[in-house]
């Protein structure tokens, strides 16, 4: 065998070698990809907790209370339940006994408060039956669902999508959430919001339309929901405009009021 025979056929046992070592090396000794820049975990801090509750997927229904539906110019004994979205950096966080700053957004110039009742989900699952569903209910907070009602209905107009009119900065605003093992399940209970001290918005939670172990079970028809979801379960009646400096305190019976001001 003359020199250079014998140079390439080390080199090709070489390359072949290190092949099979690189084929066996186990995952963990892989570089793991990494991120371009860094995404931060949207998360509701839980009462009685250290960890917190991260956010997968915002849900919200729609018209859920009969004379809500009504005032929108929708009938409520033929309509099926409906929902949307918003981004999860929607969220804002509002502490128990904090009246948190709200910037009054941008585009709008009638700024709607809905208040309702959240959901937070533990686990999911597709066509999850109602009889099942509060099994997947982590807990529950008090939530605003703010509007920018102007772009809402303008778009609602053209038969176009109206995210611009629910899905915004700051458009989730939401209390900590309570543990159902703690509260229990919130299936009637009063549900008011006062602005500067008038109170525009009362009802009960037993007025719901669709009650949110209902809501649970038609949102999995259409996802498969998950670990993480929250849902928004609808706003009473007498929804209505807040300007600047105008102080909205939010209370629901069985968890702590919360209390935001527009700036």
């Amino acid at each position: 065998m003359t020199t250079t025979t014998r140079r390439s056929v080390l080199t090709a046992a070489a390359a072949m070698t290190a092949a099979s070592l690189t084929e066996a090396a186990p995952a963990s000794a892989q570089a793991a990809p990494k991120p371009i820049f860094p995404v931060p975990m949207v998360s509701i801090p839980i009462v009685g907790e250290t960890q917190v509750f991260q956010v997968r997927r915002i849900y919200c229904i729609g018209r859920n209370y009969a004379a809500h539906a009504i005032e929108r110019g929708s009938d409520p004994n033929r309509e099926p339940p409906f929902f949307f979205q918003k981004p999860t950096d929607a969220i804002q966080n509002v502490a128990v006994g904090e009246v948190a700053d709200h910037p009054y957004p941008s585009l709008t110039k009638n700024y709607h408060h809905e208040v309702e009742l959240v959901a937070a989900l533990k686990s999911g699952g597709s066509n999850i039956p109602a009889d099942k569903a509060l099994d997947h209910v982590y807990g529950y907070a008090l939530g605003l669902d703010m509007t920018r009602r102007d772009l809402q209905n303008g778009m609602a107009a053209e038969k176009k999508p109206w995210e611009i009119g629910k899905s915004f900065d700051h458009a989730a605003v939401i209390g900590p959430i309570h543990p159902a093992s703690k509260t229990g399940h919130f299936e009637k209970g009063a549900i008011s919001l006062a602005i500067n001290g008038a109170v525009k918005q009362s009802s009960d939670l037993s007025k719901m339309i669709w009650s949110v172990a209902e809501q649970i079970a038609k949102l999995s028809e259409a996802f498969e929901l998950k670990a993480g979801d929250i849902i928004y379960s609808g706003t009473p009646e007498n929804v209505g405009p807040v300007v600047k400096g105008d102080v909205l305190l939010c209370k629901l019976e069985g968890l702590p009021d919360m209390s935001i001001k527009i700036v």
